[in-house]
């Protein structure tokens, strides 16, 4: 069963089960993948990988809403908007650990023989390629820096 079947499965399940944010959030997310299949033409859906795309959006929306109902001290939002994210999540693959991703930075560096911190684009293109929904591009940005930053070190 595909990610896209997954989702439409839960939603009946939250909508027997009364279940409020999980079906709002469902509802939001199926309408957004049939707006990415409408936009992109496609007919036969979208890709689970695609899908997982849609989802990294919604994801950075209730991340960036969060960062604004907590600097506008409306904590029953965040709490929502919170909530709202956990459920999303949930249809993530699993997240790498830290030190997984310098793992993987490592090999990257090394597959593609950069020396200098100013292949910081070349790297990152590889590495956002590779991690898609996997780990947060800011924490791959971060650990990307620090490895480069070594490499200077080193000269």
């Amino acid at each position: 069963m595909g990610l896209k079947e997954k989702i439409a499965n839960d939603l009946k399940e939250a909508l027997k089960n009364r279940k409020d944010i999980e079906l709002s959030v469902l509802r939001m997310l199926q309408s957004a993948i049939r707006n990415k299949e409408i936009e992109q033409k496609k007919k036969d859906g979208l890709s689970d990988e695609e899908v997982i795309e849609v989802i990294l959006g919604e994801i950075k929306k209730r991340k960036e809403a969060i960062e604004g109902y907590t600097k506008g001290r409306r904590q029953d939002l965040v709490d929502r908007e919170r909530a709202e994210l956990e459920v999303l999540m949930s249809y993530m693959p699993k997240q790498l650990e830290e030190g997984e991703i310098r793992e993987e930075v490592k090999k990257a560096i090394d597959e593609l023989d950069i020396k200098t911190p100013s292949d910081f684009g070349k790297l990152m293109k590889t590495l956002m390629s590779r991690l898609k929904g996997k780990a947060e591009g800011s924490l791959i940005s971060k650990i990307a820096k620090e490895e480069l930053e070594k490499l200077e070190g080193k000269k």
